[in-house]
């Protein structure tokens, strides 16, 4: 592979760039002077977090779920060690395309959803959770 030769700005002579920043490009060697005296590094746009879509539906998860836990305040699971009120929402067909459809949701104490979550196989058999391939 033939590598383009450039004018480095720090030295002036053609060479392979190493790297670029503020739009002034450097060889390795004057790279490796710069960055180790100065603490000079290449300016890069952090990732975002979440989507402004995900942001959205987030947002209006939220005024959904304080709603549907006003409405429902009691655990409907009433497991072992049951604190009675519910704290959190239970997804019984996963968050995919029902993360906003209330008819999917179980209001649950934390330790029912805990239990839940940590065991698949009883939650499918009492009905808290549904196959996602169906």
């Amino acid at each position: 592979m033939i590598q383009k030769l450039k004018k480095c700005c720090k030295c002036n002579k053609l060479k392979v760039i190493w790297k670029t920043c503020e739009r002034e490009k450097f060889c390795k060697n004057c790279w490796s002077c710069l960055s180790g005296n100065k603490g000079i590094k290449p300016t890069v746009k952090p990732l975002r977090s979440r989507s402004s879509k995900r942001v959205i539906l987030d947002t209006e998860y939220s005024k959904l779920r304080e709603k549907f836990l006003k409405e429902y305040n009691m655990c409907d699971a009433h497991l072992n060690e049951c604190s009675t009120y519910a704290t959190d929402v239970h997804h019984t067909a996963g968050r995919g395309k029902y993360y906003l459809d209330i008819t999917t949701w179980k209001a649950l104490c934390r330790k029912c959803h805990m239990y839940i979550e940590n065991h698949p196989n009883f939650a499918k058999e009492m009905g808290f959770s549904r196959d996602r391939l169906t």
